[in-house]
């Protein structure tokens, strides 16, 4: 993982979820500036003490405001499974002063959020993530891997914002996606499809996140 991500010098991380500090020991040897944010008092506690450099930060992550983070910041995270998507969402709000994002996830998850359209895994997760992301999986890692070991199979995926994101309506890719077996003009009778250059007779699977975007410049919502 530290492979892939790479840290140098010059490098500011925030490490989402430490425990132990299994990766956050060499990110501190690798990277210029690392934070830390940790809901678990005695965890944090632990880490402060063996990691005078590190700055810790005791709260819950799907709470945390990232916005002080300065520009450039990498963030990185073995995050827990339970919580994965709402937190990947919580941190898309704060994307635009964000170098990268390095996250170890249920691989069912990552399969989801690089899914490519008209595929059995692409759904509402991916064209969210993909509007504001361009993502890929680097690599599977097995259950293992980890103390103890958990029941899914997981994998390492990486994250970088668009700029400027894509511009989708939440609400219209709720609706289309929530009514999947119908055709678009069926489940968003209220969009111009003419004016958006889309197929009405397509289903929500088959849209591309550009799709999205042009769908909500043309819908009514």
């Amino acid at each position: 993982m530290l492979h892939a991500v790479a840290p140098q010098k010059s490098d500011h991380f925030v490490e989402i979820g430490p425990g132990e500090g299994a990766l956050t020991a060499p990110l501190l040897a690798a990277a210029g500036t690392v934070e830390a944010i940790e809901v678990d008092r005695d965890l944090a506690a632990r880490l402060e003490s063996e990691y005078p450099a590190l700055r810790v930060h005791r709260a819950d992550a799907l709470e945390f405001d990232f916005a002080h983070m300065p520009h450039g910041v990498r963030i990185i995270g073995n995050l827990p499974y339970n919580i994965s998507t709402p937190l990947l969402f919580h941190v898309a709000r704060y994307a635009e002063p964000v170098r990268d994002l390095h996250f170890m996830l249920q691989l069912e998850v990552v399969e989801r959020m690089v899914a490519a359209p008209s595929t059995a895994a692409y759904g509402r997760l991916s064209v969210s993530l993909q509007a504001r992301f361009r993502m890929k999986k680097l690599f599977n890692v097995s259950r293992g891997a980890f103390r103890p070991p958990p029941k899914v199979e997981s994998a390492l995926v990486r994250l970088e914002p668009r700029s400027p994101p894509l511009e989708v309506n939440e609400d219209l890719l709720r609706r289309a996606f929530s009514a999947r077996r119908k055709t678009l003009r069926n489940a968003l009778p209220e969009v111009d499809f003419a004016a958006a250059g889309i197929d009405a007779g397509l289903r929500a699977e088959n849209l591309s996140p550009d799709d999205y975007a042009r769908l909500s410049m043309n819908s009514i919502l």
